[in-house]
């Protein structure tokens, strides 16, 4: 008798400390699927994995998150559906896929918009940043901060890019965006729209003349073993954007939500810094391989952006007028620094 007492008081404490057990506790583990597009030891590639570290940190581990890369799940086109679909949870593309379904983006990819790291950084981390991400929570995603890709710059077969010039009659491989066809168009060149996957065989058999990506996705995807010619034209500047499938964010407690957040900012800053830093150790290592690297003087940098002032005005009436005059205001307000 004395044991069945003991044995039902142990009964008894087991189910008081479970239903007085913190809910976070009880919470069931939430696996999910990151899709990246390149390589996992590439700028992109580590800010994702230490994304994840943090949310598993953060969350006591209530949030798996399993990271994909080398766009085995699809490209960001397809994986950016999936991820209003709810197929997929997280993908990292750069803004430039938003484009199509929110024009606010396009802003952007203006050509020639920003000087360095500084100037991006103060727009993106922003009101101005943050208004962009507002926008995505209707098209179902969640964006969490902003991530870097870098300043694209021009790899060449035939010659460098020291002038505006120097454009002229290239076949350039092209985004496939309408900005990024009317930026080449503008500057001489006759753009060639083609997928990321496609550009390394059209470089190798000369079906195109150059392309412009990060210095650190030129040497990630080896464009330097098909190309001659490195210049540093700061083309324009890509930045890379965490989203969330919102369906799924929907699902997760405001305390995981926030979680994922901080978890994005924080690995922010570990992200751009990899990016900052396999930009200019690419560009030492390509330029040691044999490749010929030269940066454009501020004053042809100038001569670009003049030209291509065209594509700022038209793109700025989809974009938006008033954002474009917001985001020129804190470019000049952060060069009077």
């Amino acid at each position: 008798m004395i044991s069945k007492n003991r044995n039902l008081f142990a009964a008894a404490l087991a189910a008081c400390a479970v239903l007085t057990a913190p809910a976070a506790a009880l919470a069931q583990t939430v696996n999910a699927k990151f899709s990246v597009t390149l390589p996992e030891k590439s700028h992109q590639g580590q800010g994702a994995a230490r994304f994840a570290e943090l949310v598993k940190e953060k969350t006591q581990g209530r949030v798996q998150i399993k990271v994909y890369y080398n766009a085995s799940l699809g490209n960001d086109v397809q994986v950016t559906s999936a991820l209003q679909g709810g197929t997929i949870e997280f993908v990292v593309p750069q803004t430039s896929t938003l484009t199509g379904m929110i024009k606010d983006f396009e802003v952007l990819d203006f050509p020639f918009l920003f000087d360095n790291e500084k100037e991006a950084d103060a727009v993106l981390d922003g009101p101005i940043g943050q208004k962009l991400l507002d926008k995505l929570p209707a098209k179902g995603l969640v964006g969490l901060a902003y991530w870097e890709n870098g300043f694209f710059n021009a790899t060449t077969s035939k010659h460098p890019i020291a002038r505006l010039e120097d454009f002229a009659g290239l076949k350039f491989r092209a985004v496939q965006a309408p900005i990024s066809l009317e930026t080449l168009k503008a500057l001489g060149a006759n753009p060639v729209p083609l997928a990321v996957p496609e550009v390394y065989s059209a470089l190798e058999t000369r079906t195109i003349d150059g392309q412009a990506t990060p210095t650190a996705v030129i040497a990630a995807l080896k464009f330097n073993e098909v190309q001659k010619y490195l210049s540093i034209t700061k083309l324009s500047y890509g930045a890379f954007l965490p989203l969330v499938s919102k369906k799924f964010w929907d699902k997760l407690s405001p305390d995981d939500q926030k979680a994922l957040r901080d978890a994005a900012v924080e690995a922010r800053a570990f992200q751009r810094q990899v990016a900052r830093d396999a930009a200019r150790s690419a560009q030492e290592d390509m330029a040691h391989k044999g490749m010929t690297v030269n940066v454009v003087a501020p004053a042809e940098i100038a001569r670009m952006r003049a030209q291509v002032r065209p594509v700022w005005d038209k793109f700025a009436k989809e974009a938006g007028p008033d954002l474009v005059k917001d985001v020129i205001a804190e470019i000049d307000k952060q060069r009077r620094k």
